[in-house]
């Protein structure tokens, strides 16, 4: 580039020239756009370095640029544009709609990404037919070539390059390399580009149809995405688990083959069990067999062939074919057994020496165990756990709690102290849910009111929420709601104050001012495990407040869209490591979400379904569920034990009552995930 810095033009067409080549009177005019946008009717938020071309035609509802983000000469920018750190959009590019880019997504010239859609049905001209919007979502280090299209709904994952003139009509998986109209996933980028033998005879076409997006060199030392070694911008894995990473697929439009489903289906092959009509293996830990084959524990007849996934779309016509009415039969084989199975299970959690429930053989005693026991004598036993009578139950869950503050610590703690805003952090804040419904379901309550959550006023209440680490430790924020709502919830339920007045009432205005109306949630993805702490933390807030006190949960559609995209995360739903956690967090927010809205249903359905058999392949004879595998050690982990085994029967029934087959069980929750709200008065 030899033209002069004076050239105004070379900056907007160039932007990345800018910030080496630019005057201080470029600068300050550079200065005076940013200023003009920002003080415009939209949510304008601009950060570091970034440049607007004086000729971009921008006129957002919402743009968010993260830092060294430009938008060049000629592009169209409106609606709600939000964008990760090193994102471009070069000249002449059209990015409407609902628009979401992670870092380092570079969009070649001439591009249109339309995050919207205008309805087609017969009865009305095009021009009066509505206008919806699904949005776009592209993940993180995406070259996205000149003349592309994206159109409303799709999903590009991390990583992926689309040839030059594509038009991207579905969910693309991570590290796609993909071209042509409609766009298709030709290669992995991170296989070799060497001569090799094709997977299928598309793929023999590859040189040719493949048009490499070229674009000029970027700043910052940043390497061509196309380069098969490359990191682009601040690219290469988000994670240590982000490679091969699966974003987005949605039902019957998934492209290729289809990662992190759990047992039923994995990399496109669909294994439908349903009682005597398997078509596939049966997988799931069990003991010895946890590394192997299982052969369902509730059918011997279980077991079909196993079937090689065939070519793509025939793969992908086979998902979603799980069958409601062919799961009852196995739905109540399982119920049966786990109640034959219930005694067992709760005796290997008792110490006769110390009087009290482990979570498992081998584990000391805790409080939340004795809790879990009641609710899963409950549930298969409809009564009380066998090793003590009702009423010693009772006594014992009541006299944990502290008279002064309504806590309740854990065995051979002191008495806990009150957090800022009442409930503080770690085993206290869940006694708040788990001795409270355990003595619910044994007919009982608290012996004293939840003190520290009932002195609290609206002021410190509303400080406290906003302090929470709803950034990068949304799981955290949302546990902590969940404490706090739900011990005033027990507070009500004395007949009593739930909080200073105003404080309850201050609790639901500040949730609904503060969800995001693009995911429907509190907080934000993380670059090390994407949704999973926003989603988790989704889970745990609106069980204590907006399920509980029955009332609506707002923007329910996109809540749908987030939980859905990231139950297709393999770094948390892959074969292997699923636990019960992760799972319970997304059928909770669906089901949820489904007493609002039918919106995605066929999809919630099929992903309940296939997570449902899965489910019922763990169960270990007398021993119950385990936990699952986590990753970050946190949890019980792979041996059967009352926790796992309280929380899978809960998300058993949940699973089975989004498929609409619930009632084969024969039990309903009536505890912490008890599907109906609990019995006091709204807040206004």
């Amino acid at each position: 580039m030899n033209q002069p810095s004076h050239d105004a033009g070379l900056f907007d067409h160039c932007p990345w020239l800018f910030a080496g080549q630019a005057s201080g009177e470029q600068r300050a005019a550079q200065e005076q756009r940013q200023k003009r946008l920002l003080a415009g009717p939209g949510e304008v938020r601009l950060g570091e370095g970034c440049f607007v071309a004086e000729t971009a035609a921008v006129h957002p509802e919402v743009l968010h640029l993260g830092d060294r983000s430009y938008i060049a000469a000629h592009a169209y920018v409106t609606d709600a544009i939000r964008t990760g750190a090193d994102c471009t959009v070069n000249p002449f590019t059209v990015v409407r709609g609902t628009v979401t880019l992670g870092d380092g997504v570079r969009i070649g010239a001439h591009s249109s990404l339309l995050g919207f859609n205008h309805g087609s049905a017969p009865d009305l001209p095009v021009h009066q037919q509505p206008v919806t919007s699904r949005g776009i979502t592209v993940g993180d280090d995406v070259w996205i070539g000149s003349h592309v299209v994206v159109v409303d709904g799709v999903t590009i994952g991390d990583h992926c390059v689309i040839g030059a003139g594509a038009v991207v009509t579905k969910d693309l998986p991570a590290w796609s390399v993909a071209a042509g109209n409609p766009a298709r996933r030709l290669r992995d980028r991170r296989e070799p580009r060497g001569p090799r033998e094709a997977r299928d005879p598309h793929e023999a076409r590859e040189s040719r149809d493949l048009h490499e997006a070229r674009e000029p060199r970027e700043p910052h030392g940043a390497k061509r995405p196309a380069d098969a070694e490359a990191t682009g911008g601040r690219g290469g894995s988000c994670g240590a688990d982000a490679a091969g990473e699966w974003w987005g697929l949605s039902g019957a439009d998934a492209v290729g083959d289809r990662w992190g489903l759990s047992g039923a289906e994995v990399a496109g092959e669909r294994r439908d069990l349903s009682g005597a009509q398997a078509a596939g293996d049966r997988w799931g830990l069990s003991g010895a067999a946890a590394a192997g084959e299982r052969r369902g524990p509730f059918d011997a007849d279980a077991v079909g062939e196993r079937r090689e996934p065939s070519d793509p779309d025939a793969a992908q016509e086979r998902r979603g074919q799980v069958r409601p009415e062919a799961l009852v039969g196995e739905l109540r084989a399982f119920a049966a057994a786990a109640r034959e199975q219930a005694t067992d299970l709760l005796d290997r959690s008792w110490r006769p020496d110390t009087g009290r429930y482990a979570d498992r053989p081998g584990a000391e005693p805790t409080v939340r165990a004795h809790c879990d026991a009641v609710e899963i004598a409950d549930l298969l036993l409809k009564d009380v756990p066998p090793h003590l009578p009702a009423p010693e139950h009772v006594e014992r869950l009541r006299a944990l709690q502290d008279p002064a503050t309504g806590l309740v610590p854990e065995y051979g703690a002191p008495a806990p102290l009150p957090g800022p805003a009442g409930v503080p952090d770690g085993a206290p804040a869940y006694h708040v849910l788990c001795v409270g419904y355990a003595l619910d379901l044994l007919g009982s309550s608290f012996a004293h009111p939840v003190h520290a959550v009932r002195t609290t006023t609206a002021d410190r209440l509303v400080r406290h929420l906003g302090e929470l680490p709803w950034t990068d430790r949304a799981w955290h924020a949302g546990a902590w709601v969940d404490s706090w709502a739900t011990a005033a919830h027990w507070n009500l339920r004395a007949g009593g104050e739930a909080a200073a007045p105003g404080a309850l009432e201050a609790l639901f205005g500040w949730l609904h001012t503060h969800a995001d109306p693009w995911t429907g949630m509190w907080g934000s993805p993380t670059r090390e495990a994407g949704r999973l702490q926003m989603v988790n933390g989704y889970y745990r807030l609106t069980r204590g407040s907006f399920a509980q006190f029955d009332l609506p949960v707002p923007y329910a559609e996109r809540v749908i869209d987030t939980v859905l995209d990231h139950s297709r995360d393999p770094r948390h739903f892959a074969p292997g490591r699923e636990n019960a956690c992760n799972v319970l967090d997304v059928i909770h927010p669906l089901w949820l979400c489904a007493r609002q809205t039918t919106y995605r249903s066929e999809e919630a359905r099929s992903w309940a379904a296939s997570q449902l058999t899965a489910a019922l392949g763990r169960w270990h004879p007398s021993g119950g569920f385990a936990f699952g595998p986590t990753a970050d050690g946190l949890g019980p982990g792979r041996e059967p034990g009352l926790q796992g085994t309280e929380m899978w029967l809960a998300i058993v029934w949940l699973l089975a009552d989004v498929v609409g087959v619930a009632d084969a069980l024969g039990y309903r929750p009536r505890g912490i995930h008890r599907p109906e709200p609990a019995p006091v008065e709204r807040p206004v």
